[in-house]
């Protein structure tokens, strides 16, 4: 019986992908999982595995189309099915987006599509596959957007025991960490990808045998899957764009939504960007890259000339001084470690936060002496009467949601030419980690009540420590609290959580000599809690003297303190 290939649903807020590449031709042999396929929406560039194993009869959509999610885009047969003729290849035409209707709701990612693994996209549980030699264990999908996850450490060895739902082995991916359960009991009899390696989703990764299974050797070592890096002696030389090669073939550019997005917002010309992808084409990292080196283009210019162009030609007309003008430099000692998976996705986010948010920051001086009080005299009740810590952090969020609610700009983010408001007030909360920094997601903290909040915060940070959250805990923020103050910082200016469009530094808490007035004008000087909070701000969509409010606000509600903590 045929097979339908249809076009998956790549996450909740995205309903059409563009074909870039079909990895198979009509009449190719094609097994189950093989990628078929390349895709690209305005969220993720992604391989489809085929959903079943047999000839590819028919393709339905060529290279370049922009296609509606669950579009058949192919079919596959069985050995002894006719061949369909391929659809002929056609340039990309941009398909006008279909907006959903105001009484449906995007397909749940419950009911994946058969061109996307069936893995559940919140389960952190290896998939098993029962074969003659064993149990296949295989990179689970940890995620809708997630499509690859690097083996940190494997926490077995070949020829060790192992229970059904121990922890096997370690992940990265650029949502979660997380320790991955063995989907059965018996010995690890091989690991076929070795610690450091990146694979794709499903791809067998190690096999579980019975008591009696042979054991067989372990994969070679292999170094990490992130980018190697650059040693300083030996500087890495940088396409100008009159020597860049154009990009693509006849003329025609190969880019993401996402890349052509950065490009039109900041003034690129795709033209001038190499590109490293399949087939020349210009990843976001290209873009990104490239926006680095060069700067903005000039308004109004398709063109993306360095920022300091002027300089740069003065500089390359000046005549050498010196010798040691043109000496290659020496070499600095030291160890170079390439960066964990985790640390380079921190840093491609950190990165492309500051290239697309124009970034403001606002600090207050909030006295927290009523709520140290409270808090003082609580404390040890509190915990033993709800089993959570009572820390700053609850009155805090609590109060932040009081805002939010009044001025819910702060609470929105920017879609393209329109602003976003959202429906529920997904709080962040970022956890330093020994080996990085997450930001878990404690969902509509506005239903919540402090106690909720309190235990909502212990909770994901607890687990996020533990590398036990699930992908979507990590995901679907709206506004982000971060809290430098823990290591005695007066207060920071912290990088915007994309896509939100603030967040919230909390400085740390100090006594210090404070001026009060009382209400005949009488000045005295006293002994206060003072603690200094920052918000950082997109300047594109919230003004100065709206996130001036919203810290005036916030600012009131913490220093006249009147809530029931529970």
């Amino acid at each position: 019986m045929p097979t339908d290939v249809i076009m998956p649903q790549m996450g909740e807020s995205i309903f059409e992908g563009t074909i870039t590449k079909w990895l198979k031709k009509v009449g190719d042999s094609v097994q189950r999982d093989e990628p078929l396929f390349e895709i690209s929406t305005d969220k993720v560039d992604a391989e489809i595995p085929s959903p079943a194993a047999g000839v590819l009869t028919e393709i339905k959509a060529a290279e370049g189309t922009t296609v509606q999610i669950n579009t058949v885009v192919a079919v596959i047969g069985g050995a002894g099915e006719a061949v369909v003729k391929s659809t002929p290849a056609a340039a990309p035409a941009p398909a006008a987006p279909v907006a959903p209707k105001a009484d449906s709701k995007p397909a749940s990612a419950a009911t994946p599509a058969p061109a996307v693994a069936p893995t559940p996209a919140a389960t952190t549980s290896a998939p098993e596959a029962t074969t003659s030699g064993g149990t296949n264990v295989v990179m689970p999908q940890m995620g809708e957007s997630i499509f690859e996850g690097t083996i940190t450490k494997w926490l077995k060895k070949v020829g060790d025991s192992v229970q059904r739902d121990e922890p096997l082995f370690e992940i990265s991916t650029d949502k979660v960490d997380a320790e991955i359960p063995s989907p059965a009991a018996g010995v690890l009899t091989e690991i076929k990808a070795a610690e450091g390696t990146t694979v794709q989703i499903n791809t067998v990764v190690a096999v579980i045998g019975g008591v009696a299974g042979g054991s067989a050797s372990t994969a070679p070592a292999a170094k990490p899957a992130a980018a190697t890096p650059a040693v300083a002696s030996k500087p890495v030389p940088v396409a100008t764009p009159a020597t860049a090669p154009p990009t693509g073939t006849a003329g025609r550019i190969h880019s993401s939504p996402l890349v052509r997005r950065i490009a039109k917002d900041n003034h690129l010309d795709l033209a001038k960007i190499p590109g490293t992808g399949a087939g020349g084409r210009i990843t976001k990292e290209d873009a990104l890259g490239y926006l680095g080196q060069h700067g903005e283009g000039q308004h109004g210019e398709g063109s993306a000339a360095p920022a300091a162009s002027a300089t740069s030609t003065a500089a390359a007309k000046a005549p050498a001084v010196g010798a040691s003008a043109s000496a290659p430099l020496a070499p600095l000692s030291g160890d170079l470690v390439p960066m964990s998976k985790m640390r380079s996705i921190i840093a491609k986010r950190m990165v492309e936060s500051k290239h697309t948010s124009a970034h403001v920051h606002s600090v207050f001086k909030v006295d927290m002496t009523r709520i140290a009080r409270i808090r003082e005299r609580e404390k040890s009740k509190y915990e033993q009467r709800n089993g959570v810590k009572l820390t700053y952090m609850p009155f805090i969020t609590r109060a932040a949601i009081h805002c939010l609610r009044k001025m819910p700009i702060v609470n929105a983010s920017l879609e393209g030419d329109a602003i976003r408001y959202h429906q529920h007030i997904n709080v962040g909360i970022a956890v330093a980690l020994d080996w990085g920094l997450i930001v878990p997601v404690v969902k509509q903290a506005e239903e919540r009540s402090f106690l909720g909040i309190a235990r909502g915060i212990a909770d994901v940070a607890e687990r996020a420590r533990s590398k036990k959250l699930k992908p979507d805990e990590a995901s679907g923020g709206t506004f982000t609290i971060t809290n430098p103050g823990i290591f005695g910082e007066q207060f920071g200016t912290p990088v915007i959580n994309q896509p939100e469009t603030a967040i919230l530094g909390v400085g740390g808490l100090f006594k210090e000599p404070v001026v009060l007035t009382d209400a005949e004008g009488n000045d005295t000087i006293a002994i206060r809690h003072i603690i200094r909070l920052t918000l950082g701000f997109d300047h594109r969509i919230i003004d100065g003297a709206e996130a001036g409010k919203f810290m005036a606000e916030l600012k009131k509600y913490l220093e006249n303190w009147n809530e029931d903590i529970g």
